[in-house]
């Protein structure tokens, strides 16, 4: 294959896995471009999802991309690099790797083990990979410790009720803790001129240097050990 030929056969890759998307979806040509006008898109038209479906088309937008994963319901990575259903992709012309190397390669990782340069693009990844965690920590915490309480609260056994409150209080103090390292990193990502992502609603009061982390309807504080009484 000639470098000429490669962006053609890069076309009908995508175009492939938004075919099988449709299908998984239970799409038609017609609902998929309807999906495309409704966001804005309405030269993607029911002709033109033909004419890529069957090879006619052979370029295809990143504007397009976006779009038509969004129709289908799809993460645009993907539709390029079908982890798990295609061992290998052509990532470049000539160039033919596996399809794992080729989403690490789009994503910016690097190999297992080898750290990430300071200031490189797969240390600004890591670092807002941290902070997903972090966020998601927090959230799980919270709702655990909510679910135990209101459990708690329904059940008329005492004992029930005890072990119950003893497992929020547990998942409490794990969210105070999560809350406040979530607090500690995202000054740190400000420290480092990162824009941190915004919070979930629940969430908010995490960035508000005034607020009390442990202030009601938020994590409890630590209870205190009966060696520190």
């Amino acid at each position: 294959m000639t470098p000429q030929q490669w962006p053609a056969k890069l076309t009908a890759h995508i175009a492939r896995g938004m075919r099988d998307a449709r299908r998984a979806a239970g799409l038609t040509m017609a609902r998929v471009a309807q999906g495309c006008a409704d966001r804005g898109m309405p030269e993607i038209s029911e002709n033109s999802l033909k004419n890529l479906e069957s090879g006619r088309k052979t370029s295809l937008s990143v504007a397009d991309l976006f779009v038509l994963a969004d129709v289908l319901g799809v993460p645009p990575i993907t539709l390029l690099f079908p982890l798990g259903s295609l061992g290998t992709v052509e990532v470049l012309p000539g160039r033919v790797v596996s399809t794992w190397d080729a989403l690490a390669w789009f994503t910016g990782e690097l190999p297992a083990g080898e750290p990430a340069p300071e200031g490189s693009a797969k240390a600004v990844l890591d670092v807002f990979r941290h902070h997903s965690d972090l966020t998601a920590a927090a959230v799980i915490a919270r709702n655990l410790a909510k679910d135990r309480r209101r459990a708690a609260n329904a059940t008329l056994d005492k004992e029930r009720r005890k072990a119950l409150l003893a497992r929020a209080a547990g998942y409490e103090e794990q969210a105070f803790e999560d809350c406040r390292e979530l607090r500690t990193f995202r000054e740190l990502m400000r420290n480092r001129e990162l824009a941190p992502p915004a919070l979930p609603e629940e969430l908010a009061f995490v960035d508000d240097a005034q607020e009390d982390i442990r202030s009601e309807d938020r994590p409890h504080p630590p209870a205190p050990r009966k060696d520190d009484a």
